[in-house]
Parts: C-alpha cells; structure tokens; sequence
C-alpha cells in the first residue's frame, strides 16, 4: 500500500508529493517549496512520519515544481532523477526567477540519475514505470505505478484541462500526442495525480477533458 500525501506550495499552487511504502521508504516528487513555513511543513510531515527519503524525483524543470530541489537535496543527499530534455529546463530556472516573483531561489543542484524514458524505478516496496510525456515541457516524464493504479502526472493532464504550451519547448501537437497516446492508454481507473489541482482519474478525462475539442 503506497501512502500519497500532497503538499500544495507556492504562488503558483503547486502540488509536491511524498510517496511512501509500509516501510517507510519515501520519494518526494517535484518539491515546490520556496519559504522558511512550507520547507518545515515538508520536514515535519517526513519527521513526524519517520520516513527515509531514497530519491527526489521531477517530472520537469519548470520554476514551481523545482523550488525546492536545492533545499531537499542539502538536507537528504539522495539521488536526484529528471529527464535529459529537461536538463536545459533546469539550467535556465535562474535567469527568470527574479521575474516570477522568486528572487531568493537556490539553484538546484544536476540530476544525479537522467532519465530516458521506459525505466522501471524501485524505491523500497514501490515500482514505478518513467513515461517520457513531452509537450509542456521538452523532457517533461510521468511516474506510473500500475500496482496501485496511480500516476504522477505533473503537468500533462488537469482536471478538465491540461498543461500550457506557451512556454520555451512547449508544443500543443506534442501534448496531444501524449495524452492520446499515453495517457488515455492507461487504465480508466488510473487515479491521476495532478502538479495543479485536484486529482482526477484516466477514466473521467477521457470523457470530460477539453484536450478532445482540439
């Protein structure tokens, strides 16, 4: 039973998870922490908890989803895993932090394990599939567990709608694509879990979703 605790963090309303197994074992996806409350809110829980962090995992390099990175990793040096396309994402984080607002962010540190897509990934009791998904950003990936029927998302899929195309890499016939042909070939009772929002399932966006009137 993997246990899913979600942490919603900065301007930008981005969603962090903690992923943890009957163990103990814990994976943080995509820590948007920026302030000295929501870094301590991130500690205390893993505190609290008693967990053991095996890994940092980012489903892409954009600034929310990445605020964290350099705090986490200082804290627990674990591997840290993100997609070679998105490595460039990464790099420029720096150059316009100043214009979002976040003048006081730490540079996150190189991923330690680069991804391809198609890995299989074992953290304790926990097994995730890498799905390289581009479109919101270059190298942007989704982390599935078919065990227990859930995917880290990122930005691929909202609730009823889905990821920007507007930013540098981004392209509207990529996310298409992803989504059709990866997404939607996941189980219906796939529970997705979102970088925005609520949770939603495969299922339900497969009907409801408005990437199907483009």
């Amino acid at each position: 039973e993997m246990l899913i605790k979600k942490f919603t963090f900065n301007g930008f309303q981005e969603n962090t998870y903690v992923l943890s197994d009957t163990k103990g074992n814990c994976v943080i996806v995509d820590p948007g922490c920026y302030d000295r409350y929501e870094e301590n809110e991130l500690i205390k829980y893993i505190a609290k908890t008693k967990l053991k962090v095996n890994a940092v995992l980012n489903t892409h390099a954009h600034i929310d989803h990445v605020l964290g990175n350099q705090f986490v990793l200082s804290r627990f040096p674990v591997p840290f895993y993100l997609h070679m396309d998105d490595i460039s994402t990464l790099q420029a984080v720096p150059n316009y932090a100043n214009l979002y607002g976040f003048g006081g962010y730490k540079p996150s540190p190189a991923p330690t394990v680069v991804l391809k897509g198609g890995e299989p990934l074992k953290f304790g009791e926990m097994e995730f599939k890498v799905f390289h998904t581009p479109g919101h950003a270059p190298g942007h990936v989704v982390f599935y567990n078919e065990k227990e029927k859930v995917v880290v998302n990122g930005d691929v899929l909202f609730k009823g709608s889905f990821g920007r195309v507007d930013l540098p890499g981004g392209s509207m016939k990529l996310l298409k694509k992803t989504i059709f042909d990866i997404m939607f070939a996941l189980p219906d009772d796939t529970v997705i879990l979102c970088g925005h929002g609520d949770d939603t399932t495969i299922g339900h966006e497969k009907k409801t979703n408005y990437i199907n009137d483009f």
